[in-house]
């Protein structure tokens, strides 16, 4: 067991069954698919202004029973497609107008975004270029091990991140587009890496059409707009752009796609005319990019910080994990095979959202959501390198020194946070409540013995453990400081007005306007 547990790639291949394997990545996935996406889904209310409005209109579909036309309180609306609005309404018509039903889709969007990163770093997630040479696909060989690890920390990190565990669990389109974009762009990558398998590689070109689609119906042209550079700007690179394009076929996926997506935009327009071309690709879309709406800028560099809170603590590695590709070496990676190029794709595919966005003149966190998958694949690659070596790379035990200090350096933060909470009014005294509940003393614990476990690993050059450290920490900190406190934030925000909004439900007679 010693041996497994210092080079814990090679305990799994002592496996000559995958049955364990698969059968332990079943019990993964739900784990952290529940913690991050399901546990207390429905138990919080409507947050901000924004969820309510989605969750409004999709009710609103419902009752007039007009699937073309948003609207809100008898306004049109015309901010997002119809997608978000159409799964709404049928969980509505399923487990009832709720909370649950308002966020299942994108708790959705975020499992199968996660399974498809796992499955994508399990057939694909070689830890080098050079060793996707020591098999042929879908054979096993001395990699599997490491590319299980590979599937293992990837979904951990897809879904155990700031970014998409509030996003998941927030009833607005962000999640949708993300989920359709991230499991289009490896659908495309899992057909683009199988050349020798003709049938299977037109089946994920297939579903990359759909799912493209799809993203386009959840929040307009972004969701084919950015699949497009990203693909574009990984085949210019790797320079077999032609031929992968004869390969997907690309007159019959185009028709696909505009068949699934097209429709509703036709007749959108004839419903409402010029009013939804000004309003949802002039203001929505163009403005957006060109011109700062409601007043959300930000400087530059505001996606760096955005980038690093949001998919902290694993953004630290970031920098090692795109360092190691090598980008530089172009013909290197010319003459590798198609299926060692995935860390290459996920580079091409982070820099592009990344770069998109900076140049867009409105700035939101949401707007990177989309690149979290790419930045999980390439700190999974990482991990799953150095957890096949004897002792870990200076460059990664320096960044676990400082990921042991920003874990300390968050305690710290935890327990100084009610100076950061201010005087909402719509929160009575929620600093207050929050310091007497005790959770920020679990919260700051948390981060501290992680930060100590994390020392203690270094010192005793087992850093190829650090990974789990942050996961444990991470779970526990969702578990024991995050949920309670979105409890406690739940039972103060806007109280009287929820109060009111009850009482007059009470009081409503059958027939009455409200």
């Amino acid at each position: 067991m010693k041996f497994g547990i210092d080079r814990p790639d090679k305990l799994l291949q002592q496996w000559k069954q995958p049955v364990p394997a698969w059968t332990l990545s079943i019990l993964w996935i739900c784990l952290i698919s529940f913690l991050a996406f399901v546990w207390n889904l429905g138990s919080i209310g409507l947050v901000d202004e924004t969820e309510p409005l989605f969750a409004e209109a999709a009710r609103q579909m419902t009752e007039t029973g007009d699937w073309i036309t948003p609207y809100f309180n008898g306004a049109t609306r015309f901010d997002k497609p119809p997608l978000i609005y159409w799964l709404m309404a049928i969980a509505y018509q399923i487990i009832g107008v709720n909370e649950w039903a308002v966020r299942l889709p994108s708790a959705l969007a975020a499992i199968a975004l996660t399974l498809m990163g796992f499955y994508t770093l399990k057939q694909f997630g070689f830890p080098s270029p050079a060793a996707a040479d020591t098999g042929t696909f879908p054979a096993l060989n001395q990699t599997d091990g490491q590319r299980w690890i590979a599937a293992w920390t990837g979904a951990a990190m897809i879904a155990l991140n700031t970014h998409t565990i509030v996003w998941a669990r927030t009833g607005v389109s962000d999640m949708l587009l993300s989920g359709c974009m991230g499991t289009a762009l490896l659908a495309f990558f899992c057909g683009y890496a199988q050349p020798s398998r003709p049938q299977v590689q037109t089946r994920w070109y297939l579903a990359f059409y759909v799912l493209a689609a799809l993203a386009v119906l959840a929040k307009g042209p972004v969701g084919i707009v950015l699949p497009v550079l990203i693909i574009g700007t990984f085949l210019l690179y790797v320079g077999n752009g032609w031929t992968v394009l004869r390969e997907m076929r690309l007159l019959r996926g185009s028709l696909i796609f505009l068949a699934i997506a097209v429709p509703w935009f036709v007749l959108v327009i004839q419903a409402n005319g010029q009013e939804y071309i000004d309003n949802f690709f002039g203001y929505h879309n163009f403005e957006r990019f060109t011109q700062v709406v409601n007043r959300h800028d930000a400087p530059w560099y505001f996606y760096f910080f955005a980038v690093l809170l949001g998919f902290a603590p694993w953004s630290l590695y970031l920098p090692v994990a795109i360092a190691r590709l090598r980008i530089w070496q172009r013909t290197h990676w010319q003459q590798q095979p198609r299926a060692a190029h995935l860390s290459l794709f996920a580079w091409s595919w982070l820099v592009v959202i990344f770069s998109f966005f900076t140049v867009a003149v409105t700035k939101l966190p949401s707007y990177v959501l989309p690149l979290m998958p790419a930045a999980a694949i390439l700190v999974a690659l990482l991990w799953s390198e150095q957890m096949s070596r004897q002792r870990i790379g200076r460059s990664v035990l320096t960044t676990g020194i400082v990921n042991a200090v920003f874990l300390a350096v968050l305690a710290g933060a935890v327990l100084y946070s009610p100076n950061w909470m201010g005087d909402d009014p719509a929160m009575r005294n929620l600093p207050e409540v929050i310091s007497q509940s005790g959770i920020l003393l679990w919260g700051a614990a948390v981060w501290a013995i992680a930060a100590i476990a994390m020392l203690i690993l270094l010192l005793r050059r087992q850093g190829r453990w650090l990974w789990l450290v942050n996961f444990i920490g991470f779970c526990a900190f969702i578990t024991f400081a995050v949920m309670p406190a979105f409890s406690i934030v739940d039972s103060l925000r806007q109280l009287p007005l929820r109060q009111l909004s009850a009482t007059m439900v009470q009081a409503q007679q059958p027939q009455e306007r409200l």
